[in-house]
């Protein structure tokens, strides 16, 4: 019973328990659309994705057509896997597993004079690759994004280490512009022809 304007009037109690249900369902349903089901950052899924792309990287890195005597080589595309996987899942995975594979690239095929030509020429060359994550609408231009950027990164390390240590007499920026060019050029077509024929046979549609 409760009192309004001096009447008493009945409170059906079967109303008020639906409305208080209708009220948590309310409630409830705005907590689910905040909080969408989304895989973990770091869920069994994703590890189990990156392993998998790494490998296949890996895999591919082994089928070269053509190495440079001080590293660097033409392989049956890949880069094509990591960049896969960042179109699939993002930048910040992406570069997870490009950091990964450079690594590996690294144990099996070490070009090393310190630390900072190391990550430049391995870890943070595979690495960038994830910036094709940011362009998942448009994968080829993603790719070659990427794929610039490992050119930039190795670049660099070839006019601060390579060209002063082994061609101290030419100039350091046309020598690694040349050197690193001459090998990637061609992973560049390889990477886009293959991404291209993912695309155009909607595989890489598919498991996006």
């Amino acid at each position: 019973m409760t009192r309004l304007r001096g009447q008493l009037m009945a409170v059906d109690p079967m109303n008020l328990n639906q409305i208080i249900l209708a009220e948590g369902q309310n409630i409830n349903q705005t907590e689910i659309m905040k909080k969408p089901n989304q895989p973990k950052f770091f869920s069994t899924k994703i590890l189990s994705e990156i392993a998998i792309f790494v490998a296949l990287a890996t895999a591919l890195s082994f089928i070269v057509v053509y190495t440079l005597p001080q590293g660097g080589s033409i392989t049956a595309g890949s880069m094509v896997p990591i960049i896969w996987l960042s179109l699939r899942r993002g930048t910040k995975i992406g570069f997870i597993g490009g950091f990964i594979h450079g690594t590996i690239q690294f144990a099996v095929l070490p070009y090393f004079i310190d630390p900072i030509q190391m990550l430049l020429d391995y870890q943070l060359a595979f690495g960038v690759l994830g910036v094709a994550g940011a362009f998942k609408k448009q994968p080829l231009l993603g790719s070659t994004i990427g794929i610039t950027g490992r050119f930039i990164l190795h670049f660099i390390s070839g006019v601060a280490y390579w060209a002063p240590l082994y061609v101290p007499e030419l100039n350091p920026y046309i020598y690694s512009a040349v050197y690193n060019g001459s090998y990637l050029l061609p992973e560049l077509m390889i990477s886009g022809l293959l991404i291209f024929l993912l695309q155009k046979s909607k595989a890489l549609q598919r498991h996006l």
